[in-house]
C-alpha cells in the first residue's frame, strides 16, 4: 500500500524452465490479474502468454535496464496498477532481474508477493544424487580472472555441494577451471532441464572434459552440480602437511595449536599410524 492508499501489488512470477506444463495455477492467476507484465524478453514472454491465452501489456525489464526501469514500474504501482515481473525461465531474482524492484518495493512500502515455482538449480540438485542437506548456489562462473580467484577462495574448502550455471560455449572452460581449482570431484551435468532433450550426466570432472572435448559439441543450457570437499580430501591434505615434518615437529605443531603434550602425542600416533610409545620417545626433548 502506498501513501495514497491506492491498491497495488507486485507479483514475482516464476515461469517454466522448459516444459510449459510446469507453470503453476497461482502464476497463471497472477498473470491474468496483472495490468502490466515486466518481462526479461518480451518476445519470450509473449509466446508464453499466447500459450496461456492471456493478453497483457508488456514492458521490457532486464539486467541492462533494470535500474532505470524500476522507477517506471514503481510509478505504475503507485497509480494502483498490478505488475507481474517474469524472467525468460525460472524465478526472477535468481540469476535473473528481480532483486532491484523487490528492494525498491520494500523501501517504498509497496506490497509484493513472491510465488513459488520452477527453478533450475533445485531440480538439478535433486537429480545429481549428491548431498542435498547443505549446498551453495553460485550462479554463473565468473568470466574474469579476479572473479574466478575470489570464487575459488570462497568455495574451495567448503564441504557443501556446489551449484553453477554455465552456457554451452563456456562449458569446457568452466569444467577445466573447476578441475584445476577444486580437484577431480564428482559432478552432475544437467542439460536442458524439463525439455525434450533433457540429459543428466554423472561422472568425474576429467571424464566430463573428455566427453565434451570429443565430437559432442555442448548445446543448450547447463547446470553443474559439484561435490563438496570430502573427508578423504581433508585427511589427505593433512597428511601431506605433516609428511614433510619430523615427528618432533609434528608434535610441536599440535601443541602450538593448543593441544596438551599428551594429546598431541596421541594425535600424531593416530595420524602417522605409529605406536604411541614410539611417538613418545620423540617428545622427551620438547
Amino acid at each position: 500500500m502506498n501513501g495514497d492508499d491506492v491498491l497495488s501489488k507486485l507479483y514475482i512470477v516464476p515461469t517454466p524452465i522448459g516444459n510449459l506444463k510446469d507453470i503453476t495455477l497461482r502464476s497463471i492467476e497472477a498473470l491474468k490479474q496483472a495490468d502490466l507484465v515486466a518481462a526479461e524478453d518480451t518476445r519470450v514472454t509473449l509466446k508464453l502468454l499466447n500459450h496461456l491465452n492471456i493478453k497483457k501489456s508488456l514492458t521490457s525489464y532486464h539486467q541492462h535496464n533494470e535500474k532505470e526501469k524500476v522507477n517506471f514500474i514503481i510509478d505504475k504501482l503507485n497509480e494502483g496498477q498490478t505488475v507481474a515481473v517474469v524472467s525468460d525461465a525460472g524465478t526472477p531474482g535468481i540469476s535473473d532481474p528481480g532483486s532491484v524492484i523487490i528492494k525498491k518495493c520494500i523501501e517504498e512500502g509497496i506490497e509484493f508477493e513472491v510465488l513459488p515455482g520452477a527453478t533450475a538449480f533445485t531440480t538439478a540438485l535433486v537429480y545429481s544424487g549428491l548431498p542435498t542437506e547443505s549446498f551453495s548456489f553460485r550462479g554463473f562462473i565468473p568470466r574474469d580472472n579476479r572473479g574466478k580467484k575470489a570464487l575459488v577462495q570462497e568455495v574451495k574448502e567448503n564441504r557443501e555441494t556446489l551449484i553453477f550455471y554455465e552456457s554451452p560455449h563456456r562449458l569446457i572452460g568452466g569444467l577445466e577451471f573447476l578441475k584445476e581449482n577444486l580437484g577431480n570431484r564428482r559432478i552432475a551435468i544437467c542439460r536442458e532441464l524439463t525439455k525434450l532433450h533433457e540429459q543428466i550426466l554423472r561422472m568425474r570432472i576429467d571424464e566430463a572434459i573428455e566427453y565434451y572435448s570429443s565430437e559432442r559439441k555442448p548445446k543448450g543450457e547447463y547446470v553443474l552440480v559439484v561435490e563438496g570437499k570430502t573427508q578423504e580430501e581433508i585427511e589427505e591434505e593433512k597428511k601431506q602437511e605433516w609428511e614433510e615434518l619430523s615427528i618432533e615437529e609434528h608434535i610441536k605443531v599440535h601443541m602450538e595449536n593448543g593441544m596438551r603434550k599428551k594429546d598431541a602425542i596421541k594425535q600424531v600416533a593416530k595420524e602417522r599410524n605409529l605406536p604411541k610409545s614410539e611417538v613418545y620417545k620423540y617428545s622427551l626433548e620438547i
